[in-house]
């Protein structure tokens, strides 16, 4: 029989979880096996009683059949009201929240001369200032119980290889990572950690590609056609060749389970799930030292590390 101290340590190993952007791909995967895990999972995704209600009643049928605590809710990352009533009913349905997954995110492919500022603003809208309006949901409600995870899906493209015609939605990632490491540190000292999880070019198991958005304006695309003929399936192809026929894009939803398992004060800052190796992970451990570095000669070593103040994550 399962003694009560067991009892006791297994509702607190179990999380209350939100992840963005869980309607297919990473976000999905990484709600399925979270689930899976034996946490509550909220897989957060927009219009939930439209266009994305198959994949409602998809989560609620996995949930069923695998008897796990998988549940959704509506968050539209484009709009600070709904991210703000999303946290809420997560809080007033499961009592708390102890992890919020950063994954909501899209891609646009083209010659970066052929997207307007417009275009540009809007992947950067929906990668960078949409990570804010939840944070900013969220944060309030974790700083107060003085201990959480925020757990960001980046790439490798921030500091790895970065093959041309992706430039906004590189240029978006690389904000995020940015927003990420600054916010790691100010929020240390309420007891909330950070780690970003970084995702190479996964060509198979994900939509991004298929899904993703092109330029409005074609009248400068012949131009470039012109001299970049058949460019992007080139690179898709190529990316495709460099990744070993083992590599699984569940590898990403593996390693976020991983994060979230690790015990309090001891999750990785950053984590590289990369089969093909871009040379990001080389890069991000210079980077990464150098903040660690700098960051104890100025006397704030304590922002590298956080304390929980009442309870663990």
């Amino acid at each position: 029989m399962e003694s009560v101290m067991d009892s006791a340590t297994d509702a607190a190993a179990r999380k209350t979880i939100v992840i963005t952007g869980a309607g297919s791909g990473f976000g999905a995967l990484s709600a399925r096996a979270l689930a899976r895990a034996g946490h509550t999972v909220y897989a957060a995704m927009r219009d939930t009683g439209g266009r994305n209600a198959a994949r409602v009643a998809e989560a609620e049928a996995y949930a069923a059949e695998h008897a796990v605590d998988l549940r959704t809710v509506e968050l539209d990352v484009l709009s600070q009201e709904s991210a703000d009533a999303a946290i809420a009913t997560v809080l007033a349905r499961a009592g708390g929240l102890d992890v919020l997954v950063h994954n909501a995110g899209h891609m646009v492919t083209g010659p970066t001369e052929a997207f307007t500022p417009a275009e540009l603003a809007a992947v950067y809208d929906t990668n960078v200032l949409g990570t804010q309006r939840v944070n900013r949901a969220a944060l309030p409600h974790l700083r107060a119980q003085g201990h959480g995870l925020l757990l960001w899906v980046g790439s490798t493209s921030t500091r790895g290889g970065t093959p041309p015609y992706l430039a906004p939605y590189f240029a978006a990632k690389a904000a995020m990572d940015a927003l990420a490491v600054s916010y790691a540190a100010e929020l240390v000292r309420f007891g909330i950690e950070t780690t970003i999880v970084v995702p190479g070019a996964f060509t198979s198991g994900t939509n991004h590609f298929a899904s993703g958005g092109h330029p409005c304006e074609q009248a400068v695309l012949p131009a470039y056609e012109q001299h970049y003929a058949g460019l992007m399936d080139q690179v898709a192809g190529r990316l495709a060749a460099l990744t070993p026929p083992d590599a699984d894009v569940s590898l990403v939803a593996d390693a976020i389970v991983d994060v979230v398992d690790t015990p309090y004060g001891k999750r990785p800052f950053r984590v590289h799930v990369d089969p093909a190796d871009d040379g990001s992970q080389e890069v991000s451990l210079v980077a990464d030292r150098v903040r660690a570095e700098f960051l104890t000669r100025i006397g704030l070593a304590d922002l590298l590390s956080p304390v929980a103040r009442k309870g663990t994550a």
